[in-house]
């Protein structure tokens, strides 16, 4: 998997919006709220999402994961590279970190959106 593909994936979620921040990373998002932050220009490229508590302490504690910096209290993980995960498991976390972001939208957001 690559940042592109991801790319892909999130491109295909209703009003998802993309820009930089912080000069380095791409990050996506909904209703102004990111759900899947990239640095598609780290070796390899590496990611951050955000996951049910349920899942958190599992993910965070594989080989290759660890709390997400500064994210880690509202249950973000961080994959050190994209390429860890298969596109069936992208697909899966990117969606379910876009759901969780847009639960938490004002109604009228979600309803200015067209979600």
């Amino acid at each position: 998997m690559t940042i592109e593909d991801i790319e892909t994936i999130c491109d295909q979620f209703p009003a998802v919006t993309k820009d930089i921040k912080w000069e380095e990373y791409l990050c996506f998002n909904v209703g102004g709220k990111m759900f899947l932050i990239t640095s598609p220009d780290a070796v390899p490229p590496n990611a951050a999402f955000k996951v049910t508590p349920e899942e958190f302490e599992e993910l965070a504690s594989r080989d290759g994961f660890k709390p997400a910096p500064h994210l880690a209290r509202y249950k973000w993980v961080h994959i050190n590279d994209v390429s860890r995960f298969t596109k069936t498991e992208w697909e899966f976390y990117a969606q379910q970190s876009y759901n969780l972001v847009v639960a938490k939208l004002s109604l009228k957001l979600k309803n200015a959106l067209g979600l």
